[in-house]
């Protein structure tokens, strides 16, 4: 891996190339960890909105999670045939399925959970807590401003 003092400094003055390249970092070791597991981050992320926010139909899980239908779909049917989900059908409406964790599921979540804690204790070791707490507030924010800026296929060259 590049150091500091392998790349040019403009680059390093650059927060949106540092950020990247730690992003990508902290993303490549999560999804290690992960795939030890035979999983990858959108297992990770439907196991966390199901247990946040209760039983979501596949297609409003894929619009809560920006994510395409059909990919939504394989990481359900993935999750249901290790235990850790189930579908149900929708008592309001029987056209539609609900997806629902369970107790399993709950606990690969705690797994998960605990193997990213332990990737932001090695990517964020040089900070003290109190730098840490600040960085994570310091992205939230940054998370949300960005959310709401349109796609950059949106904007026009």
């Amino acid at each position: 891996m590049d150091t500091a003092h392998d790349l040019p400094p403009s680059l390093l003055r650059l927060d949106t190339y540092l950020l990247s390249k730690i992003g990508k970092a902290a993303r490549g070791r999560l999804a290690q960890r992960l795939a030890v597991r035979g999983l990858r981050l959108w297992h990770m992320a439907v196991l966390a909105a199901l247990t946040d926010f209760g039983p979501h139909s596949q297609r409003d899980l894929a619009a809560r999670l920006a994510l395409h239908p059909s990919d939504v779909a394989k990481v359900v049917d993935a999750l249901a045939g290790a235990g850790a989900v189930e579908r149900r059908q929708d008592p309001a409406d029987r056209r539609r399925v609900s997806v629902e964790v369970t107790a399993a599921g709950r606990a690969l979540l705690g797994e998960l959970d605990a193997d990213a804690r332990a990737v932001r204790e090695e990517v964020l070791a040089p900070l003290d807590p109190a730098e840490r707490d600040r960085l994570s507030e310091l992205l939230l924010r940054l998370f949300d401003h960005v959310s709401r800026l349109p796609d950059a296929d949106d904007v026009a060259p």
